[in-house]
């Protein structure tokens, strides 16, 4: 295959990929993306498969089949609640790999046709590695912390002590020095002392972030990714990694930017960690010294069937239950009651980016009546009720009124202006950012302890 072939099938490809991800901006076409972006990857993979370097397929087709189950089998697995460890642990992969490729071109760069005539290293080449191979080792050992975290394997707390970021600007200054070195000699020694650097940083900068910010640090390793995917790209002279690269690297800072936003934090405010840890024992469980309004099934079926409008806000603990199918009946029994029925999705609900979307698209929701927070919180003024499950910092109002709370200026669903507000939850506990929510004990609010399918199906029944 030439190379001019080569060039514009990597270009078709990249521009498949660039149209996967402007259809996974909305759910109507995400659809459409993923298949762009699966019928880009095939062409890229089968067009670097024919190319006259690649001489060994025995190797690379078990490490493919390998590679593969194991992720088919994983993937089918795993529950919609766990999708952001299964990202985070994919991103270890991908820097992972990065690194294993830098390392191997050092040690033999004419396999990779980056040798100069005495058997060393380009300068150029050297300044790629070391780009791709401490951001590959950084966002391995991090991706990997936090898929401990998110995971539950170790705490979700901060893990702070006296001069951290003094340490970190230690490791990262020394680091730097040893990749200048590397870039000076092209020796081993600093190469690999960079290396070691880079894969404990990855584990000292993520441990001060606590469980609140851990959606935001995922966005971000998978920034991380792409940036290592593009370093690599360059030494292995393959525009289709640069260019996937790139936008997986831009994609992933544009997310991560969205999302700090959207929760009213910096990404250096969040980088710097210490808030979102496990809240206090004290802050868990049914409260005793604030009163509740709590009811039944019927009780909420009630106000739903003489409603005139309801917006349904669905959070974590919706994905939790697996209640999204038990919701769309509940749903579809109100519009037979001529119920004006929307949901409301705030951009971080449920942990992850589109995570709440793609609930509600599995169980066949229509897209028109889903809106998004800047959209719909104007509504809730003129809306009878607001029905939350499974949701709680999201709607928590003292981001509002507590110049105090660690939430203060995030931006949140307005749903306590809404005449009555509805919650099922299976307690008052706290929700991921540790704090009370001051929503539970409005005169307005009334709250039902339960699971969230188990409600859903208890309302249907009810309403009908």
């Amino acid at each position: 295959m030439s190379a001019n072939v080569v060039s514009i099938l990597y270009l078709i490809a990249a521009v498949l990929f660039v149209l996967a991800l402007k259809g996974l901006s909305h759910p109507e076409s995400a659809r459409r993306g993923n298949l762009f972006g699966m019928i880009g990857m095939a062409i890229a993979v089968i067009v670097t498969l024919q190319m006259s370097s690649v001489d060994n397929y025995l190797w690379i087709g078990l490490a493919a089949l390998l590679g593969g189950g194991f992720g088919v089998l994983v993937a089918r697995g795993i529950p919609m609640t766990h999708m952001p460890q299964l990202v985070a642990a994919m991103h270890s992969l991908v820097g992972l790999a990065a690194v294993l490729i830098a390392v191997s071109a050092v040690y033999n760069p004419q396999a990779y046709g980056i040798a100069t005539a005495e058997g060393g290293l380009h300068l150029s080449s050297m300044i790629e590695l070391f780009l791709g191979t401490f951001i590959g080792a950084i966002t391995f050992t991090a991706s990997v912390v936090a898929f401990t975290k998110l995971h539950g394997l170790v705490s979700g707390s901060p893990i702070v002590f006296k001069g951290q970021h003094l340490l970190n600007l230690i490791l990262g200054l020394v680091m730097l020095g040893a990749g200048i070195m590397f870039c000076a000699t092209g020796a081993w020694t600093p190469f690999l002392i960079m290396l070691a650097i880079a894969l404990v940083l990855g584990v000292t900068l993520i441990i001060p972030i606590g469980g609140a910010d851990m959606p935001v640090i995922v966005s971000m390793l998978n920034s991380y990714s792409g940036w290592a995917a593009a370093g690599i790209g360059f030494t292995l002279n393959n525009q289709m990694l640069i260019i996937a690269g790139a936008l997986v690297g831009s994609s992933g800072a544009i997310l991560s930017y969205i999302m700090c936003k959207a929760m009213n934090r910096s990404l250096f405010n969040v980088l710097l960690g210490g808030f979102g840890g496990d809240a206090p024992t004290a802050s868990t469980g049914v409260k005793t010294d604030r009163p509740v309004h709590s009811g039944s099934a019927d009780d909420v079926a009630f106000l739903l069937k003489n409603a005139r409008s309801v917006v349904i806000i669905p959070g974590y603990g919706l994905a939790v239950a697996r209640a999204q199918h038990a919701l769309k009946e509940v749903v579809e029994s109100l519009q037979k009651h001529d119920v004006k029925v929307r949901f409301a999705i705030h951009p971080v609900a449920g942990r992850m980016p589109g995570h709440m979307n793609v609930l509600l698209a599995e169980a066949d929701v229509p897209y028109d009546i889903v809106e998004e927070m800047e959209s719909i919180n104007s509504s809730f003024a003129d809306t009878d009720v607001a029905l939350v499950i499974g949701a709680n910092d999201v709607v928590n109002p003292s981001a509002r009124t507590d110049p105090g709370s660690p939430i203060y200026g995030m931006p949140i669903l307005d749903v306590g202006k809404a005449a009555h507000v509805v919650v099922v939850k299976r307690s008052l506990s706290v929700g991921y950012a540790g704090l009370d929510n001051d929503l539970f004990y409005m005169d307005k609010t009334m709250m039902v302890f339960s699971d969230a399918k188990k409600a859903c199906e208890e309302l249907v029944q009810a309403i009908d």
